[in-house]
């Protein structure tokens, strides 16, 4: 996999970007901020400088991730806009004191990602949003564009990437990966709900252990199935 393989490969998502802003269309990506994501924001900021990246701050994240988020910021000299729940975290526990995330992961979802994107959302067009197919079941069932909430536009341009030509255009380009990854952390979200890949396991396995959920409801609520 060279740079004549990933030029061929990036054409179609540079050229349907540019189509929207053509369009006039407002854009943003959403960013985990995981080596992974990493391939997606250089393809994006190679297009246009002027596309705002949303990094959803839960107030979980590890520190390694908000400090790779603004390494990555300044790398690429990225306009990354960090968005927060409007509620506090002492109002995030249930009635036995517990956060929500050991209580009710969902709907600590719910108020840390999916409350605070929606203002995002109702300010733009389309939201460029990372998702693979081989990530997990709900991805493999998504399409490159979809329509998501709030008269949005989902577009998925890295669908039908795999792990490996993740790998090599990182490579390619000298993108450095998420630091927690040499430590056995494959995907990477908020503390409480990730732990280290069994080397057995697939790349999603390590978030939320133990528990019925494998979407946070970025991927699940706010699409149209």
């Amino acid at each position: 996999m060279d740079a004549a393989y990933f030029e061929q490969k990036t054409a179609p998502i540079r050229q349907r970007i540019g189509d929207f802003l053509d369009e006039g269309k407002k854009l943003f990506v959403g960013s985990s901020f995981q080596s992974h994501s990493i391939p997606l924001l250089h393809i994006v900021r190679s297009i246009s400088h002027d596309i705002p990246v949303y990094f959803i701050d839960t107030g979980f994240h590890f520190p390694d991730t908000i400090r790779f988020k603004d390494q990555i910021a300044q790398q690429l000299d990225l306009n990354v806009i960090s968005t927060r729940s409007a509620v506090c975290k002492r109002l995030q526990c249930d009635a036995g004191g517990s956060f929500y995330f050991a209580s009710d992961p969902d709907h600590c979802c719910y108020l840390n990602k999916i409350q605070p994107l929606e203002p995002v959302l109702i300010e733009h067009d389309v939201w460029i949003n990372g998702v693979r197919a081989d990530q997990s079941e709900t991805r493999r069932q998504m399409r490159e564009t979809q329509k998501g909430p709030l008269g949005t536009l989902r577009y998925h341009p890295m669908l039908n990437w795999n792990n490996k030509e993740i790998f090599y255009y990182r490579k390619l380009h000298n993108l450095p990966a998420h630091p927690l990854e040499e430590k056995g952390y494959l995907s990477i979200g908020c503390e409480p709900c990730t732990r280290k890949m069994d080397p057995n396991g697939d790349e999603r396995q390590g978030r939320w252990f133990g528990m019925k959920k494998t979407e946070c409801g970025l991927h699940t609520q706010l699409i149209e199935k």
